[in-house]
């Protein structure tokens, strides 16, 4: 029901920031004991909003003919089941921000609102892909505020960038659903402005991320290593996107799931290895 690429998006952006974070504090190293309750909030929050998602949507699910051998919708698990999950998944968050500290365990509940929350937004919205871009980039920041406790550019500037790019990418993911929404009652930007016009605007949304990656360097003081990733990752998204045509969808899912989490794992990989050459 929830696959490790749903976590993996998100995981290596909240570990940028918590390196980030720690550079310029003793010994320029997160905790092992932050790292690991940060790990367990991203499984918590991811656990809960996808749960969380497949129980508001089972009945949207059933009638979407993408989406009606999902779990719930085919008979393989129950809401109950699921409801379980998502309590338990509730808890782990909560249990990992009051580890963390207590900003973290004060700020908690309005993540978790934001996470679970976008599920509702497609019922009423064409920006639901930007919410849910908002859900998730919220990771980095509060990633910021379990090392450090306080705010700083850096963290804003690489939620705003992950949110372009969730947001960017959701609105190719999305474009499989078309005739389906077009038919219901619920809102898309594919639906919104149409295929061509929607991949328009998802490129734009991931040209503005890539700025703001550059900007992050520039304002951190980041070196070479950093934006020769930043020219990794955009060179993973411009394939993502010549993979996808308004007529021919078929390779979606390769630049969605495949793709992106290569995007997000490599930034990571660039950052760490910035940070192990030039501390």
């Amino acid at each position: 029901m929830i696959k490790f690429e749903h976590t993996i998006f998100a995981m290596p952006f909240a570990m940028i920031s918590v390196l980030l974070a720690s550079r310029h504090m003793p010994y320029g190293l997160p905790s092992g004991r932050v790292v690991f309750w940060v790990l367990i909030a991203m499984i918590g929050a991811r656990s809960a909003a996808m749960s969380c998602n497949r129980l508001l949507d089972a009945e949207i699910d059933s009638e979407n003919p993408r989406t009606s051998a999902r779990h719930i919708p085919s008979g393989l698990i129950s809401k109950a089941q699921v409801a379980i999950f998502l309590v338990v998944s509730i808890a782990l968050f909560e249990i990992a921000s009051w580890q963390l500290n207590p900003i973290c365990f004060r700020l908690s509940p309005m993540a978790m609102l934001a996470v679970l929350g976008y599920s509702y937004t497609k019922r009423f919205t064409s920006f639901c892909h930007i919410i849910l871009g908002f859900s998730i980039g919220i990771a980095p920041i509060g990633a910021w505020l379990a090392v450090r406790g306080s705010l700083s550019p850096v963290p804003l500037l690489l939620g705003a960038a992950v949110m372009l790019w969730i947001g960017g990418f959701d609105i190719i993911y999305a474009l499989q659903d078309y005739e389906y929404d077009v038919k219901s009652s619920l809102h898309s930007i594919p639906k919104a402005l149409g295929k061509a016009n929607a991949l328009t605007l998802s490129r734009y949304m991931h040209l503005i991320m890539v700025c703001l990656l550059f900007g992050i360097g520039k304002v951190y003081g980041l070196h070479m290593i950093y934006f020769l990733g930043i020219g990794v990752v955009s060179s993973l998204i411009i394939y993502e996107h010549l993979l996808v045509k308004p007529d021919d969808l078929r390779r979606v899912n390769v630049a969605f799931f495949t793709l992106n989490g290569w995007v997000s794992v490599s930034l990571f990989a660039f950052v760490l290895l910035d940070d192990l050459l030039f501390k």
